[in-house]
């Protein structure tokens, strides 16, 4: 098993507009994102637990050409409004990398 922080070359988030979050994970090489794609692990539902929200609220798209995987979610709170503590969402990404991937990095 490995964990995404220590097979990801990149794992972010950033803001998708005021109601939205782009989490990205991207791999340098295209052997490792292959292995990572064949499992499987990273999908919508994945997401949808995550970051509790329904799977048919999660836009998972993957990357071939660019060895990543991207995901959309709607935020909880809108960026900049009360009680939002990642204004430009770029903490978001965190419960992603402790994910664990069943393969031998």
């Amino acid at each position: 098993m490995a964990k995404i922080s220590e097979i990801a070359q990149v794992c972010k988030s950033k803001n998708a507009g005021p109601f939205e979050v782009t989490i990205d994970v991207v791999f340098s090489d295209k052997a490792m994102f292959e292995k990572v794609k064949k499992t499987q692990v990273l999908n919508a539902d994945l997401i949808a637990r995550l970051y509790h929200v329904k799977p048919s609220d999660v836009l998972f798209t993957v990357y071939d050409a660019g060895n990543a995987f991207k995901a959309t979610v709607p935020r909880r709170i809108p960026a900049g409004d009360i009680g939002d503590t990642d204004v430009y969402g770029a903490q978001q990404h965190a419960p992603l990398l402790d994910v664990d991937i069943p393969i031998s990095s």
